[in-house]
């Protein structure tokens, strides 16, 4: 029996990143996208709790959703697929997902939940500006699934695999297995104006500052490389904990 491998993404059912991927995991397996309606970038991990949510066959093994990227991971794998899928393969983002962008992100989100219900999982993103070039991702993304259906993955964990976005991918210089890096982004908050004169606020765009070191995701990505960083869902600090038994004495 094939691999069962769900595609899906934030950026909307329609997106040219998604079609991309969707044929990548073909060669795979047999593929099926389950995605958002329309873009749900920045959502994070949200779940749709206070309405119904819609689900339509577009064609053959394409199906939208009119909700998030966590709800269509949830759908995929309780309701709509004949079976548990073996893989999970989000994006291809239009962007990075880099650094502390992940805690937002709704395509690492998808990855995220898919792990969360058992199913090995990978986010795949482009980083630059247009036009993205989702053909240099794919050889990527045929590499990261094929290891994963070999290999499979450590417990709750998933990959968060970031590409250059270069027409060529000859000029990508390899794969560096990284750590999550820290990004923050500077004068991200814009105030704009109505008609009216009346002030509204636009969250999006800023500057951003990235932490140095050579084994972090943003340092491989600037210095031509694809970043693989395993992400495992387990938040707790290890360190803080220690510390924080030693010296809290309620």
């Amino acid at each position: 029996m094939q691999p069962l491998i769900l595609v899906t993404n934030d950026d909307g059912v329609h997106s040219p990143g998604i079609i991309a991927l969707f044929k990548a995991m073909k060669e795979l397996g047999e593929a099926c996208i389950i995605a958002p309606d329309r873009e749900r970038s920045a959502v994070g991990h949200a779940l749709t709790l206070h309405r119904p949510l819609k689900v339509e066959e577009l064609r053959e093994n394409v199906f939208s959703v009119n909700g998030t990227p966590t709800d269509c991971v949830a759908l995929a794998v309780h309701k709509i697929l004949p079976r548990k899928p073996d893989l999970i393969a989000s994006g291809i983002n239009r962007g990075a997902n880099l650094g502390d962008d992940i805690t937002y992100s709704g395509t690492v989100s998808a990855a995220m939940e898919g792990t969360i219900l058992g199913v090995p999982s990978f986010a795949i993103s482009l980083i630059g500006d247009r036009p993205f070039y989702y053909e240099s991702a794919v050889p990527y993304a045929i590499e990261v699934g094929r290891h994963i259906l070999d290999k499979s993955l450590p417990y709750d964990t998933f990959l968060n695999v970031n590409i250059p976005n270069v027409p060529r991918r000859d000029t990508i210089k390899g794969i560096r297995i990284t750590k999550q890096g820290k990004r923050v982004y500077d004068n991200a908050i814009q105030e704009v104006f109505s008609p009216w004169g009346d002030k509204h606020y636009w969250i999006g765009g800023g500057k951003p500052y990235w932490e140095q070191g050579e084994d972090m995701d943003i340092q491989a990505v600037l210095d031509g490389y694809v970043s693989v960083t395993p992400v495992h869902l387990d938040l707790t600090n290890y360190i803080a904990l220690e510390y924080l038994r030693k010296t809290w004495k309620p």
